[in-house]
C-alpha cells in the first residue's frame, strides 16, 4: 500500500476510501499492508471478507505478525455480514456492523475496517449499495474509524462507480491515493 495512504490513515481516522481492484495478488498486497499498518499503530482490524480469499489473506499476515497482534485481526465472512438479514439490506447490515462493533467501543479499542462489497447476481443493486455506502460513510464520520470498501473493478458498471465515486472522498488507485472531484458528504 502507497505511503501517501499510510500517512492519510496516521493523520486521520474519519477516512472512507474506494478501492476498486482489477488484480487479486495486488488486492492480497493492499490488505495486507492496511491490516499491517493498523496492527502496528494500535488498532484492532475487521476484515469482512470472502472466505475464498480470507486464508491466503490470513497466511500472509500470520507470516508477517506476532501471534500476539494476530489477535487485533478479526475476520468476518462477507456473506454473513451483507446477508444476516437474509437479504442484502443496508439497515440490517448497519445493525449487524454495530453489534460486532460493541465490544472494541466498551473498550475504548481503535478500529479499522475492510470491506470486500461483493454481490452475487449479475445484475448491480444500485440503490441498495448507495444506501448502504451513505450508511458507512456516516459511520465513519460517528465512530472516526479508517474504512476502505473494495469492489471488483470487473463487476462496476459506469453509473455504479458514479455512485461510488460520490460516496467516497478518497479513492484507492494501484499505487496512489486521489481526492474524489465528485463526493457528496453524507451528513453525520
Amino acid at each position: 500500500m502507497n505511503k501517501n495512504m499510510l500517512q492519510l490513515f496516521d493523520a486521520r481516522h474519519d477516512v472512507h476510501v474506494l478501492y476498486a481492484y482489477d488484480e487479486i495478488r495486488k488486492y492480497i498486497e493492499h490488505v495486507v499492508a492496511y491490516a499491517k499498518h493498523g496492527v502496528e499503530a494500535g488498532d484492532h482490524i475487521i476484515l469482512i471478507e470472502n472466505p475464498r480469499l480470507s486464508p491466503d489473506i490470513h497466511a500472509e499476515l500470520k507470516s508477517q505478525l506476532t501471534k500476539e497482534q494476530m489477535e487485533f485481526v478479526h475476520f468476518v465472512k462477507s456473506f454473513d455480514f451483507y446477508f444476516s438479514s437474509g437479504s442484502y439490506h443496508p439497515p440490517a447490515i448497519q445493525a449487524y456492523f454495530e453489534k460486532m462493533l460493541e465490544p472494541l467501543l466498551e473498550k475504548q479499542a481503535t478500529f479499522r475496517a475492510w470491506a470486500h462489497v461483493e454481490w452475487a447476481s449479475g445484475e448491480v443493486p444500485i440503490h441498495l449499495i448507495e444506501d448502504f455506502e451513505k450508511i458507512i460513510d456516516v459511520s465513519v464520520k460517528n465512530y472516526k474509524f479508517p474504512c476502505i470498501c473494495a469492489y471488483d473493478n470487473t463487476l462496476l458498471q459506469d453509473d455504479i462507480r458514479n455512485v461510488l465515486l460520490e460516496k467516497h472522498p478518497y479513492i484507492l488507485a494501484e499505487d496512489d491515493i486521489v481526492v474524489s472531484d465528485l463526493y457528496v458528504s453524507t451528513e453525520a
